[in-house]
């Protein structure tokens, strides 16, 4: 597909997809082909490449143990540097997310939304708290 066509497929402005597909060419997921039918499709196959990848070529985990230095508040560091009870929290959240991402692949995007939650239902191990309808 070209840029263009993923702007309007996704909604989103042409500048925006070119930022993300160069940032996904880097990250090894997309090759751009030139020519008159040239665009961008996956390096490997759908199956291959997991979710997680994919979000970790785009940008930090949900949780960046940089997150206490970036965010201290009014103070020069966290008034609760040394003892946080939510970071242990956040951690181990971003390790849930992350272990359901890295065993979710692009393949698995193809379902619609039932298949999906239907799927995820099936996934007890990744997806221990299945709210999904």
């Amino acid at each position: 597909m070209t840029t263009p066509e993923i702007a309007v497929r996704e909604g989103l402005t042409q500048a925006h997809v070119h930022k993300l597909m160069r940032l996904l060419r880097r990250g090894g997921l997309v090759k751009s082909v030139r020519g008159r039918n040239g665009g961008y499709q996956l390096a490997r196959p759908a199956e291959e490449i997991n979710v997680g990848a994919a979000l970790a070529s785009l940008g930090d985990s949900f949780y960046s143990s940089d997150f206490c230095r970036e965010h201290t508040g009014s103070e020069r560091t966290c008034v609760r540097n040394s003892d946080c009870s939510i970071r242990a929290l956040w951690i181990a959240i971003d390790h849930a997310v992350q272990r359901s991402l890295q065993s979710t692949r692009l393949s698995d995007l193809l379902r619609t939304e039932p298949e999906m939650a239907g799927w995820i239902r099936t996934q007890p191990d990744l997806f221990p708290l299945r709210t999904v309808s």
